[in-house]
């Protein structure tokens, strides 16, 4: 039995231990080709993120994906270098949004030289993963473009927020369907397309990668408020200092505005504040790590990890289906 990756999935077949790790040890010398550029500057900025580590988790997605078809057929490991490029490349865009000065235990690129050169690399980052496709045939540039259109749409409807009327815990379950969801879909649905895997099970390992994803993102919402930057490898509370309403966050308001109580509603009041001054967001980093909101969270995260490992129910019994399962999880040990 092996461990692979951060996540210590346990992979109990030679064979597909092999797979594995020799798909993600070229897939991590496709990104740094993939990010080589005649300009040397150019190569540091692109390169700065890779550098920096990973968990890697689309493109071993793809790896196991693969496994239900030839898992040594030749655009596997282009289109998991592709899916991991376009996930860096939203990272120095979603940083530039967000403001941060960490990603991954370094200097995020946007603080490190500035937002132009974070907006322009990550623009680098999406124009090399297009060349790549273009290599991998016209069936995979439109599943890469739909996918990408959903991230966009995604990432546009959390900045808008919801239209009047809706509720809001919903809206930002349809947002992580796309910004997070669409990408490990996309994953699944390029592991088994390219290992030649019939319709049937390319359609569910979309339908596990998208529940998995929003599984994903749902723990990141835990650890944002859980954590410490040790674990999650960014500044704890970053989505809460800059107003991004994650789940534990929309699930307080639900709460305060539903009941009423006066220590929910005071919680709620210091969130509207000014949480750029430390000592107010500390304050509200220990609220919410208290709070029921966040515990209810966690079981949201588990409630998606187990959609996506019912998904696979279709699927022959076999080592790579049961690390699919243990992926789910993974997810959720992450959340606590």
């Amino acid at each position: 039995m092996t461990v692979v990756g951060p996540f210590g999935l346990s992979v109990r077949d030679p064979a597909l231990e092999a797979d594995v790790l020799n798909g993600l040890s070229a897939v991590e010398a496709g990104l740094l080709e993939a990010t080589k550029s005649e300009v040397p500057f150019i190569t540091e900025a692109a390169q700065h993120l890779v550098r920096a580590g990973g968990k890697r988790f689309r493109p071993l997605v793809v790896m196991l994906a693969a496994q239900f078809g030839d898992p040594y057929a030749p655009g596997i490991v282009p289109a998991a270098v592709v899916v991991e490029l376009t996930h860096l490349a939203t990272l120095y865009h979603d940083d530039v949004m967000d403001e941060a000065d960490v990603r991954r235990g370094v200097d995020s690129a946007n603080s490190r030289w500035g937002n132009s050169v974070a907006v322009l690399t990550g623009d680098f980052l999406f124009a090399r993963a297009s060349h790549i496709l273009a290599d991998l045939g016209p069936e995979a540039v439109r599943i890469q473009a739909e996918a990408f259109e959903r991230l966009v749409t995604g990432q546009i409807l959390e900045t808008a927020g919801p239209r009047d009327g809706r509720d809001p815990v919903s809206h930002y379950l349809d947002v992580l369907a796309g910004k997070t969801g669409a990408l490990f879909a996309v994953s699944g649905r390029f592991g088994a397309l390219t290992s030649g895997a019939d319709e049937t099970v390319t359609d569910i390992l979309t339908q596990y990668g998208e529940r998995l994803g929003v599984a994903f993102q749902l723990a990141d919402d835990v650890l944002d408020i859980a954590s410490d930057s040790h674990e999650s490898g960014k500044t704890p509370g970053t989505d809460l200092r800059e107003g991004i309403p994650t789940l534990p966050v929309l699930l307080l308001r639900e709460q305060a505005q539903a009941h009423g109580r006066p220590e929910d509603v005071a919680l709620v009041e210091l969130l509207d504040g000014d949480l750029t001054d430390d000592a107010r967001h500390a304050d509200a980093l220990v609220g919410l790590r208290a709070h029921p909101a966040l515990e209810q969270a966690r079981r949201d995260t588990v409630r998606y990890a187990e959609e996506a490992r019912s998904a696979l129910a279709p699927l022959p019994e076999c080592y790579a289906k049961s690390a699919l399962l243990e992926l789910c999880d993974a997810v959720v040990h992450r959340a606590g």
